[in-house]
């Protein structure tokens, strides 16, 4: 079955599911596209268990297609006891990637085929606890105890021993491996050919890469390898390499245009708070100029809006249209008669009438 030119695939492919049943004409599909555990949208083991039940009222042949970075080991462990003793005829396909439990999955002890351009990755069981001694030591004895199972299933795969494969695999570091590596080392069985990738790709790429694949179906409308090579964005591609390992940065950075887009939307509305903020710091400030202004008389009611509607429009006008006014409430006040002194007023009319009594 040809994962890449099959549109049977691109007709039953839901961007929300990762693990789905593919009826073909000579066997059913099974994809394991995603991350291995049980909960959210993973590759869940009960869905296979369930499955693959199906696949086989359906079809005696099942073929079964993995493109994961692992995950829960218990959930591949019975992902891994599920595909084992199926009683359908499996075949297992590596099309981008089978790291960590998936790497396991994949050795069911069917026969095993990987694309040219996939990675295998073998490490240490990884995971974590909190709480009291007792408590984090059980933790430690449980990732040791998993440990020698997955090696006793790696070493009965390779056909070497559970002490060997500890230490060559179970070191803390991780351990990729291309198809003919995992070829010579017995982990899979053949080779089978995929559209190309560029030599140097990462296995995250190699991930997204295959992921797009899938998500993505073929429009028989699209403009063909020599148009596409004349877009501006392949110009400085000398050779097919090079071609190739710019399709795989653009599918790279296509995967994460959600991401981005999520982290645009978190940043709009950090912005939006700010500008909230300064806007209620400049009408606070517009406010507070206003209200001096018609304390000390260099405005009234009437004119408040005159001069609320400059400072809007234009805040430094606005504050030196304000300053040349003359303040009037600081005039009345020096003219204005105390209760118990003269005023300037009625002083200057007692002075005049004195003058004019002398007479």
């Amino acid at each position: 079955m040809n994962f890449a030119g099959d549109t049977r695939l691109k007709d039953y492919i839901s961007m929300k599911k990762f693990f789905n049943i593919i009826p073909g004409k000579d066997a059913c599909c099974i994809l394991l596209y995603g991350d291995i555990g049980d909960y959210d949208d993973n590759v869940r083991s009960g869905d296979i268990a369930r499955e693959l039940l199906e696949a086989e009222a359906l079809s005696g042949k099942i073929d079964v297609r993995i493109n994961s970075n692992g995950g829960e080991v218990y959930a591949g462990i019975a992902i891994f006891n599920a595909l084992k003793n199926s009683k359908a005829d499996i075949t297992i396909y590596i099309d981008g990637i089978a790291a960590s439990m998936a790497s396991v999955i994949a050795l069911c002890g069917k026969p095993v085929q990987m694309s040219r351009y996939a990675r295998l990755m073998l490490h240490s069981v990884q995971g974590g606890c909190y709480g009291n001694k007792e408590e984090m030591q059980g933790c430690i004895r449980e990732i040791e105890s998993l440990e020698d199972t997955l090696c006793e299933m790696y070493a009965a795969r390779m056909g070497k021993e559970k002490e060997e494969i500890r230490s060559l695999y179970f070191d803390g570091k991780e351990h990729w491996l291309r198809a003919d590596e995992a070829l010579a080392l017995g982990l899979i069985d053949g080779i089978y050919d995929a559209d190309p990738l560029p030599e140097d790709s990462t296995p995250e790429q190699v991930f997204q890469i295959f992921n797009n694949r899938l998500q993505q179906p073929q429009n028989e409308n699209d403009m063909n390898l020599d148009e596409l090579k004349k877009r501006p964005r392949f110009t400085n591609c000398a050779t097919d390499d090079d071609f190739l390992r710019e399709i795989g940065l653009l599918e790279t950075e296509a995967g994460k245009v959600p991401s981005l887009n999520a982290e645009v939307d978190r940043l709009k509305g950090e912005l939006k708070v700010f500008q909230d903020k300064a806007e209620a710091d400049d009408a606070a400030a517009r406010k507070q100029l206003l209200d001096a202004a018609e304390k000390d008389g260099r405005i009234d009611a009437s004119t408040r809006p005159i001069y609320e509607n400059l400072l809007a429009k234009d805040r430094e006008n606005g504050e030196k249209a304000l300053e040349r006014l003359s303040p009037k409430r600081r005039v009345m006040t020096d003219v204005r008669t105390e209760p118990d002194n003269e005023g300037p007023w009625n002083k200057r009319m007692r002075e005049i009438q004195e003058k004019l009594n002398r007479k």
